[in-house]
Formats: structure tokens, sequence, C-alpha cells
């Protein structure tokens, strides 16, 4: 994610926020003078572009684990899958690639709120950099972390859906259940008609309170890494 968010940024500012003709259509950045940097709007941008390019590898991870995630039984014989190998087989055997790659697009909407993190990260970092005395690391670790929990307030209710959807039955052949929900929209009412609002927000506190300090450590090595002279 990471790799391809700082190639995305690079090619948006080569071939598009650095040319005069190009920034008069981007919002935010028509009145601005030649651009040297990548603007906090710019960042967003690249954080929806790196987000997608990650989701065609997470998506089908993130399948299979959720549905090992909700084997409940104690007895590991009464399993249907027993472990992420056998897992992928049954599926592939069964529905395919298609199969596979079930809850792409809701992987895809998922991740398009990359753009708060990222656009939200740069804005930090440029402030803090700005009007505080904070060395280089600390500013990252709070921007890293502070920008994680704004992703988070505003993608959560997509990643709830998301994963109500790769765990519904996969029905046919693989006797898995009836399958409920045919796509996105589906399993987003079916949270809704459920709980409420409140559906959409369950387990948050938990999510938003590891944000900070993972992602927070996790901006503070990549920066450092990105700041060495090999």
């Amino acid at each position: 994610m990471l790799g391809s968010l700082t190639l995305y940024r690079r090619l948006l500012l080569e071939n598009v926020f650095s040319q005069s003709h190009l920034r008069s259509y981007i919002p935010f950045c028509r009145s601005q003078p030649d651009l040297k940097t990548l603007p906090s709007f710019g960042h967003g941008i690249a954080g929806i572009m790196a987000g997608t390019t990650v989701s065609f590898i997470a998506a089908p991870v993130e399948h299979i684990k959720a549905r090992l995630q909700v084997q409940y039984a104690a007895d590991k014989t009464k399993r249907m899958y027993s472990g992420p190998i056998d897992c992928l087989r049954k599926i592939l055997s069964t529905h395919g690639i298609r199969g596979v790659y079930r809850g792409l697009f809701a992987t895809i909407l998922f991740r398009s709120f990359f753009f708060f993190w990222w656009g939200s990260y740069d804005v930090l970092t440029r402030y803090m950099k700005q009007n505080t005395n904070m060395s280089a690391p600390l500013v990252n670790f709070w921007a890293g972390g502070i920008s994680a929990q704004i992703f988070w307030l505003t993608s959560y209710p997509s990643d709830v859906v998301k994963q109500r959807l790769m765990v519904d039955p996969m029905g046919g052949k693989l006797n898995d259940g009836q399958r409920q929900f045919q796509g996105w929209k589906d399993a987003a009412r079916t949270v809704f008609q459920e709980r409420g609002w409140r559906g959409y927000w369950r387990g948050f506190v938990p999510c938003f309170l590891r944000a900070f300090p993972a992602n927070a450590m996790a901006l503070v090595a990549f920066e450092g890494v990105m700041r060495m002279n090999f």
C-alpha cells in the first residue's frame, strides 16, 4: 500500500498537478501558483488509487480470512475449512475466481476512504511542521495516528458491510447454506434493518483505539526509512 501510494504521489505531481493547463480543472488547486510539491488534495487522490490497487490483493485474502474467522466449532473436524489453503481450494473448485474475489467492489469502496487518511495526513504534517517544534519522527507519529483515526471514522460503516458480505454463504455445490446477499447494497440494507444506524458501528471502539498506535508507529518507521540515504 505504501509503495503504490509513493508511486502514485510522484506520478500525480509530475504528470497532473505540476501542469498548469491541467491544474485549472482540479478542485482546490486552480488558483495556486506552480506546484513543486503535491497538495493535500493530490495526496488524497493518490490514496484512492493506492487503495484500489491494494484491493485486488487484499480482497481474496480478506475473504478467506473472514470465512475462517466465523468457524466456531470447537471440533476441527466439524469445520468446513481446515485452513486458508483448503478454503481457497474449495471456493475455487465450486465458484471459480469470481467466488474468490467475492466482495471486491466492497473492498474497493472501503479503501476509497484512503482519500481521507492520506489527505488528512498531509494536512496534519504540514501544520505540525509549521506550528510546532516537534522532531520529524514525532510529527509522523501524531499525524499518522490522528489521520488513521480520521480514516476509520469515515470508513468504518463500509468495512462492516464488507465483512458481512464476505461471510455470507456462497451457496451452490459448496453446500454452506443459502446465499443471502447478491451485492453490497443488499448487505448494507440488511445491517440497517437488523440494528439500525448502530449496526454500522458495531465493534468500532476497539478498532478506533487500535488505529492510533498501530498506524502511528507504522508511519514513523516508513517515513524514517524514506529519509535514509542508501
